[in-house]
């Protein structure tokens, strides 16, 4: 199933690769022909080796050379932006009767404008991509009143593997102790990777602190690498999961129950289904409840259930602008904090690390602090 959505990606990107090249480059004229070509190659190369290393998970090259060749595929998505502005742009621009001299001299100063506004996109989201995540501070009210003054670390999107690695993951650990949190919920993605390759990067979790345990549910991308070993080894880090299950978390501020969804994935996945039902089954109806569901539309199979907030991730905000308008296509939110009606809510992180390229655009990578009010 990952080989074939890898096929299917190279030949999209290839596409797109196409387009910038025939739409975009070669119509700016002081942009040589040579240079474009030799850009699109050492492009495509870059794209190249970065799926062999995804499909094959050879760690030779070392992850700074895998998130290197990664900037590929953002790059390119960027270009292919450009590309569709500039081609509207240009073809609505033929419209417009002016003189072919002063014609050659606006389009000399379009196509500037263009290159100096793709490269700056680039470097921006190159930078965002890399820089550590925000810390995001979000004050949430629930509708029952109560549990004053809770705090709830979420991590979401973590997505270890070949690029972020264990030096990543324990500045991250550091980080969160930091917030004296009274729990941490981490809702998918944990992995990017065969856990054989990963299994080093995930040792710093089992430094988490908190005063009511540290929590776990599926998302998509953890059907993918050693489900079940991972399932196994959270345990001896100190991270429960919850398997379409609740606990009954009780504090100082009030107890609450916490409900965990295994993800949609599970349907095409074949194994450890989602069961709402299920999830709810063990839940006191007179607590409030949170919910930890890694995609935002699991909501939609959540419509006859009682709780007051959901925690999900999954989207990552769009990850590079305007990406999230298709997102938005496939989830009902994209990022923050929505009221669904009167009495439920849900928290959308754009996520605490990056899938693919190394690159962020309007969507900054977060570590989550939710507190009641």
């Amino acid at each position: 199933m990952r080989l074939v959505f890898l096929a299917v990606m190279l030949l999209v990107v290839g596409l797109m690769l196409r387009y910038i090249y025939a739409r975009f480059l070669q119509k700016i004229h002081f942009l040589p022909t040579a240079f474009n070509r030799i850009f699109i190659a050492v492009l495509a190369l870059m794209l190249l080796f970065f799926m062999v290393q995804t499909a094959t998970h050879w760690a030779g090259l070392g992850s700074s050379a895998y998130t290197f060749f990664s900037f590929s595929i953002g790059i390119i998505f960027i270009l292919f932006v450009m590309a569709l502005l500039y081609d509207i742009t240009h073809t609505l621009g033929q419209k417009i009767p002016f003189s072919a001299a002063r014609r050659n001299s606006i389009k000399l100063l379009f196509d500037s404008v263009m290159i100096i506004i793709a490269v700056g996109y680039m470097l921006r989201g190159i930078w965002g991509g890399m820089r550590d995540p925000m810390l995001k501070r979000v004050d949430v009210k629930l509708s029952s009143g109560t549990l004053h003054g809770l705090r709830i670390v979420q991590l979401t999107d973590v997505h270890i593997g070949h690029s972020i690695t264990k030096a990543f993951v324990e500045s991250l650990v550091v980080r969160i102790n930091a917030l004296e949190s009274d729990i941490i919920v981490i809702t998918g993605d944990l992995i990017d990777a065969p856990l054989g390759h990963i299994e080093d990067a995930l040792k710093p979790l089992e430094a988490l602190r908190s005063r009511w345990g540290v929590y776990f549910v599926l998302g998509n991308h953890d059907y993918f690498y050693d489900t079940q070993a991972l399932l196994a080894l959270l345990p001896s880090l100190g991270i429960e999961p919850l398997l379409n299950s609740s606990r009954r978390i009780d504090t100082p501020k009030g107890a609450f129950n916490l409900v965990g969804i295994n993800d949609l994935m599970s349907k095409r996945a074949g194994f450890l289904p989602y069961d709402v039902d299920v999830a709810f089954s063990g839940v006191d109806s007179a607590l409030p409840t949170i919910v930890l569901a890694h995609q935002p539309k699991m909501t939609q199979f959540m419509t006859h259930q009682k709780y007051d907030l959901v925690l999900s991730g999954h989207t990552h905000g769009g990850q590079i602008f305007p990406f999230g308008l298709l997102v938005l296509f496939e989830q009902p939110y994209l990022a923050g904090l929505y009221r669904i009606d009167e009495t439920r809510q849900i928290y959308v992180s754009r996520g605490t690390g990056y899938w693919g390229p190394a690159i962020r655009v309007l969507a900054p990578s977060e570590l989550t602090l939710l507190v009641i009010a």
